[in-house]
């Protein structure tokens, strides 16, 4: 199971493997009050893709598209996070203050998506299809 929490919300025992996947270090929070077990930085948005996202120049359907664009080429970066989604609770941990637009929602559907292709797939994954004008 996957879910996102944000990183201001107190952890709770049902939240599992806990990884924050922000780019930036959460504002005011001190690292001994975040439990986590890990920090993928890798796995969230270029800083460009974040300006831009939070800025406004992109609305969340576009940053949606070009983040996933990023998570297709660095499939090094999630991958290691399918194994404590499959096995137990994974909790993406997130800044963003709206908790629907954010990246980490956008992680969590991929990586299930990821989890139903492994699962059904007897061949390498292929992400064309997740990019038709390419």
């Amino acid at each position: 199971m996957i879910q996102c929490k944000r990183a201001y919300t107190p952890a709770t025992r049902e939240d599992g493997y806990r990884v924050l996947v922000d780019r930036l270090w959460p504002r005011n929070c001190r690292k001994d009050q975040l439990s986590l077990n890990a920090w993928l930085q890798d796995v969230a948005p270029s800083t460009h893709l974040r300006k831009a996202f939070k800025s406004g120049e992109l609305d969340f359907t576009q940053f949606t598209a070009a983040y996933r664009q990023e998570l297709a080429a660095h499939p090094e970066y999630w991958q290691t996070l399918l194994p404590y989604a499959e096995k137990g609770t994974l909790t993406l941990v997130f800044a963003a203050k709206d908790p629907q637009a954010n990246n980490a929602v956008v992680l969590a559907h991929w990586l299930e998506e990821a989890l139903d292709r492994y699962a059904s797939a007897s061949s390498p994954t292929c992400y064309l299809s997740d990019f038709p004008d390419y």
